[in-house]
């Protein structure tokens, strides 16, 4: 932005950058542990870059023992697991739902879609098929509720 001055007057001339453009978020970062050869994770992974997450990816060879030290039941479990916020994100789980659970900043250790539904992030069909699923909020001590449904 800079200030013309014609004559008497001045005129403030007001460049494209400086009107109406809000400044871009900061993306939110997250770490992503996965199976070298699964395909489905980085779909979800490209799925929560382009929705505002900096996604860093480890793949892991042995993705159970990193989800039991973790805390992720057997019950919760599907083919990656994500540290996001202080929370524990796995599975397919829609990027609002976490949004969700970082704005409202729950007391749980996270979040989990089991398994690998049909039509969630990273897991959509042909013919755009959707499974019905729930979102589970788990603690660390076991407890477990349904966050979400879908």
């Amino acid at each position: 932005m800079r200030t013309l001055l014609i004559g008497m007057a001045s005129v403030l001339i007001l460049s494209s950058a400086s009107v109406g453009q809000q400044p871009k978020p900061k993306p939110i970062p997250m770490s992503v542990y996965k199976s070298p050869a699964c395909g489905c994770c980085s779909l979800w992974i490209d799925y929560m870059r382009k929705n505002g997450f900096d996604a860093k990816v480890q793949d892991v060879d042995n993705i159970g023992a990193l989800k039991l030290k973790l805390g992720v039941r057997e019950e919760f479990s599907s083919c990656h697991t994500t540290e996001v916020g202080g929370y524990i994100v796995e599975g397919h789980v829609p990027v609002e739902v976490v949004q969700r659970m970082l704005n409202e900043r729950p007391k749980i250790a996270g979040i989990a879609a089991p398994g690998m539904p049909a039509g969630s992030p990273g897991m959509e069909v042909p013919g755009g098929r959707k499974e019905p699923y729930n979102i589970l909020a788990f603690t660390s001590d076991g407890k477990t509720t349904v966050y979400e449904r879908r």
